[in-house]
């Protein structure tokens, strides 16, 4: 890698514009760290994927970013990162997250990231970054879009007449923290109770599961299997989480009139009677100018997130590295989780 700043950008504070040629867009999860090498129009020249040190702490997450940067560059001009819980791409920093990344909460992600690499970074939420990729497809200056992401976590991004919103510290768009009926009295892993996360999510609908037959299983795809097999207990279960979450999105729908609801993330794709159960509570609760309105997976598939993360450094501050290269900060309790 080289030191090159793109335009725009000067020293360790944030610039905007990006270098010419390609950029690096590296997609942060609790899980696995996605990388690729993106072209300006869009298409990944490469791609390498790592495991996340999650309970490493701050500093190796922040270095196991830049070996994956490092696997796929061939002269990038810049990084976008799209990463787990609560981002402001405007001071670069990690405002809150769970416990999914020991510390990560109060990193300082943009400039610890550049100080490992010489090159300048922006950073975002990722679902944020997802569902920039969206937004542009729908193409028109003034269009609107909601996005949720159903995994270990719920997240989601909003965006209204062509603008993402962001909201006081980086948190508009965390939709796992709306309250549903449906997870009334059950601790959610923001330290909250009663929000959508804590029946919605993969480990949520797994739990029920356990609840309701009191016999315990390890993962989602387990429930799914079983529900497959037509155990009553396991179709209950994943269709309790997935009318939560139709739910709540209708009536997101209702208060902001997007043109497009994306669901994405890998508790929809365990079948048709999660996506027949969310779709049915979505249309249940729609106003009658909203009535065609359906909710769709994402439409550019594994690559939305790498792809949201480069155009990060099109569309948010850059930042160049300060000094000393940051671990994290002090952390504030966390409102949010992630996907």
């Amino acid at each position: 890698m080289t030191a090159a700043q793109p335009s725009g950008t000067a020293g360790p504070g944030p610039g905007t514009g990006t270098a010419a040629g390609p950029v690096i867009g590296l997609d942060l999860g609790g899980t696995k760290i996605d990388a690729a090498l993106v072209a300006a129009d869009g298409t990944v020249l490469r791609r390498r994927t790592r495991p996340t040190p999650a309970r490493a702490g701050a500093a190796a997450v922040l270095d196991a970013l830049a070996a994956a940067a490092r696997e796929v560059d061939d002269g990038a001009g810049a990084i976008g990162v799209a990463a787990a819980g609560v981002i402001d791409p405007v001071t670069g920093t990690v405002t809150s997250a769970t416990d999914s990344l020991t510390g990560w909460a109060g990193t300082a992600l943009a400039a610890g990231l550049s100080a490992r690499t010489g090159l300048p970074v922006a950073c975002d939420n990722d679902v944020r970054a997802t569902a920039a990729t969206e937004l542009a497809a729908l193409g028109g200056p003034r269009r609107s879009l909601v996005l949720a992401a159903v995994g270990t976590g719920v997240g989601g991004a909003v965006a209204v007449d062509g603008r993402m919103l962001h909201g006081s510290a980086g948190i508009a768009g965390h939709l796992g923290h709306v309250p549903s009926p449906e997870a009334e009295g059950l601790p959610c892993t923001c330290g909250g109770s009663g929000h959508l996360e804590a029946v919605a999510a993969g480990p949520a609908i797994t739990a029920l599961y356990g609840r309701l037959t009191g016999e315990p299983v390890a993962q989602l795809q387990d429930v799914a299997g079983r529900a497959a097999r037509g155990d009553a207990a396991a179709r209950r279960a994943i269709t309790t989480g997935a009318r939560a979450t139709g739910r709540v999105l209708g009536g997101l729908a209702n208060a902001l009139g997007p043109d497009r609801v994306v669901v994405g993330g890998g508790v929809p794709r365990i079948g048709a009677l999660y996506w027949t159960a969310l779709t049915e509570a979505f249309r249940a609760e729609l106003m009658a100018p909203l009535r065609a309105l359906r909710p769709v997976p994402p439409c550019l598939g594994a690559d939305a997130a790498v792809r949201g993360a480069a155009l990060l450094t099109r569309t948010t501050p850059l930042h160049g590295p300060a000094a000393p290269a940051p671990g994290p900060a002090v952390p504030q309790p966390p409102p949010g989780g992630t996907r």
